[in-house]
This record gives structure tokens, sequence and C-alpha cells, in this order.
């Protein structure tokens, strides 16, 4: 993908983030469900049961030339229902499609749609801890701090399954929920799974923002030395762990922040990201940081015209008109290896309310009018006048 197509799909993605709808139930912000949760599957099903394994399907004969064209089927006795009896009526077992080689007399989740004549889904197969948790699941809130409180004891659970689901969770709940959460969170378990090198990233993340939420001054010292780590493992989750710092330390980290990721032009691409989505999650969803001081961290990315396009709408939408006469600059000044820094700055002068903003794209489309014209076409909507960035409500 091509630069000035990734600027284009950027702002793009972030219009549509700023839409007021897009804020009616913001999940974690730095985290990102890994598959449909345990509940989402049995709300889409008619049936749900729980089966132990009771005859393995039959190996088939390759001189039987029909066996062989069987589809191996197994039989499960049928020990618990978990949703939909009513479709069941007298079946006690199930026979359904099954390639494992599993023991006889373990349990297994089977789920069914269509009914009268059933599909069922290939079983999976159920630990006893999974055993147990999957007909709580139907107990719970649909959401709110209990929800979320079940779902905490099963965070890094030692049966993989539900600790993804766990995760998966609490990725999708609202943020707010999150942070009524508070009380209940076990901050001494989260330090240990932050500082836990096995823990996957996506994991790290939710840990590192809740970190956020329960987490006091005496955390800073260990989430600095992270910051300033050259060790790659040891900043994984990195826009987690500097929205988590921000968090506890305020505008104060800002510097920091600044020092390592947003002047320094050494900084690696994807850590300099990082820094901008958690000043963009800073900017959006709490007040901790003044978005002064947030805009203030920001300009330092027009120091860097390859990088600058990645925070042009961050300074539309913040309404920062100031900067116009640096972006104009960015545009005349724009080489191959910064020319996808045009199409952002139309953007910004057209959502710009200043008569003079309108004055600078008809000079700045002299000089390169396909940007211009690029800007009109993906967004014909943006307009003058403020119409291009969503207002802060």
């Amino acid at each position: 993908m091509k630069r000035s197509e990734f600027s284009t799909i950027l702002w793009i993605a972030l219009t549509l983030f700023l839409l007021p709808s897009a804020h009616k139930a913001a999940a974690c912000p730095f985290c990102a469900a890994v598959s449909q949760t345990f509940t989402e599957e049995i709300d889409s099903m008619d049936t749900v049961v729980i089966g132990e394994l009771v005859k393995l399907p039959k190996k088939s004969d390759a001189k039987d030339e029909v066996a062989s064209r069987e589809t191996p089927k197994a039989t499960f006795q049928i020990v618990q229902v978990v949703k939909g009896g009513k479709f069941l009526l007298d079946t006690s077992t199930i026979e359904t499609i099954y390639f494992g080689d599993g023991q006889l007399g373990k349990p297994f989740l089977i789920m069914g749609v269509d009914p009268p004549k059933i599909m069922w889904s290939t079983p999976l197969q159920l630990t006893e801890r999974a055993r147990k948790y999957i007909p709580e699941l139907l107990a719970l809130p649909k959401e709110g701090v209990p929800r979320l409180e079940f779902f905490q004891k099963h965070l890094e659970d030692d049966d993989e399954m539900l600790a993804r689901d766990a995760y998966d969770e609490f990725a999708k709940a609202p943020y707010s929920i999150v942070l009524a959460l508070k009380p209940k969170m076990n901050h001494t378990k989260l330090l240990d799974w932050i500082q836990d090198g096995d823990i996957p990233a996506s994991r790290r993340r939710l840990y590192l923002t809740m970190l956020g939420v329960c987490g006091t001054d005496k955390d800073l010292p260990m989430l600095e030395a992270m910051l300033r780590s050259e060790d790659r493992k040891a900043k994984a989750g990195l826009d987690a762990m500097i929205g988590c710092y921000l968090t506890l330390k305020g505008a104060e980290g800002m510097p920091l922040v600044e020092e390592l990721f947003l002047k320094n032009e050494k900084s690696e691409y994807a850590d300099t990201y990082a820094a901008i989505m958690a000043l963009r999650f800073h900017g959006s969803e709490t007040d901790i940081v003044p978005k002064k001081r947030i805009l203030e961290g920001l300009r330092y990315m027009l120091d860097r015209p390859q990088l600058a396009d990645l925070v042009i709408p961050d300074l539309a939408r913040w309404e920062d008109w100031d900067s116009m006469p640096r972006l104009v600059k960015l545009f005349k000044e724009a080489d191959e290896k910064s020319s996808w820094v045009r199409v952002p700055v139309i953007n910004y002068l057209r959502a710009c309310p200043d008569p003079a903003a309108e004055e600078q794209i008809k000079e700045l489309e002299k000089i390169d009018p396909a940007a211009v014209k690029r800007a009109n076409t993906f967004f014909p909507f943006g307009g003058s006048k403020g119409a291009g960035a969503p207002k802060e409500s």
C-alpha cells in the first residue's frame, strides 16, 4: 500500500471513529477481541447442550465404498441442557460430525440451530472447569460490573479457553464499566501479569488499561523503566503502556513521552504511532491531560514531515487552527518522501472555519491539483467552516 493511500485510509478511519455513534459504547480502548465469546455463540444458537462422548465414529473399511464415503459421526449422551430444551423433546443422544479421537465419557459442548431438524455443530471438548463455566454464563447480567467481576476471576485462567473468553469479554465491554470495576480490581495480580514476559501483548494491553484505573504513583517507576527499555518484549503493548503512564502521571508525564517518541526522530514508526494512539485516547476519553497540552505534544510531529500525516486529523478534530501556517508550509515543501501529507493538509484546511483557509486551498491547488482532487473525491462532505472534522460534544 502506498503511503498516500494509507494517509487517506487513516483519515477515513479516524473520521468514522469520531462519529458520535462510535462513542455510545466505547470498548476497552487498547484491546481487540480475538474471537466471538461463548456468550455470543450461545446467543446465536437455538439449543446448547453438554454431552458426554459414548461412541466414536466407525473406522471406515477401505473395501466398503459406501462406508468410506460416510462423514464420521460420533454419539454423545446429553447430560446437561444449557439452552433450548424445548426443542429437544425426548432427545437423549446426539449424532454429529466428529473427527477427533476423544476419550469416552469426556464432556463436550455441542450447539444446534434450525429445529425441529437440528443441525449440530462440531463438538468442543471441555475441561471440568469449562463444564462448570459454560452454564454459569447464562445467569450473568448482560452488562455491568457484576458481569466483569465474574470474568475477572478467569483472566489468566489455567484453562486457556476460559482465559481467552474472559479477555474477549473485557475487550468488548464498555470502558465506563471497566472504570466502574476499580474497587474490585486486583492490583497485585495486574502488576504480576504486566511484568510476565510470556503474557500475550493483547492481554497485557488490557492489564495496563486496568492498571491505569486502579494504579498509584508507586507504579510509575516500573512504567518509566518499561518505556525507556530497549527490549521490544518489555515494551509490548506500548500504546496501552503510555496511556496507563499518562493516566497515573497526568500532564507531567508528557515530557517523557515527547522525548522518547514524538521529538525523537530515531523512534521507530510503531512506537511513535503507539504514542499518538495513547494521546488520542486521552484527548477523546479522559480529561486527565488537557487537550491544549496534548496538542502541544502532537505538534512535534510536524517537525517530522514523513509522519506528520498521522496527527493532522487530530489537529483538525480539536480545532488547532493556529497550526495552519505550518501545515501550509508542509504542503509546499513536501517531496517524494512526504507527499502523502498533502491530502490531510487539504482536509484540515477544508475543516478550518477561517476564511483564509479557502484561499490557501486555491493557492495549494496550483501546486498539486491531484491532491486537492483526491481530498474532494474521498471526502465529498468535508466542506469548510469546520465540517470536515467532527466537533467535541
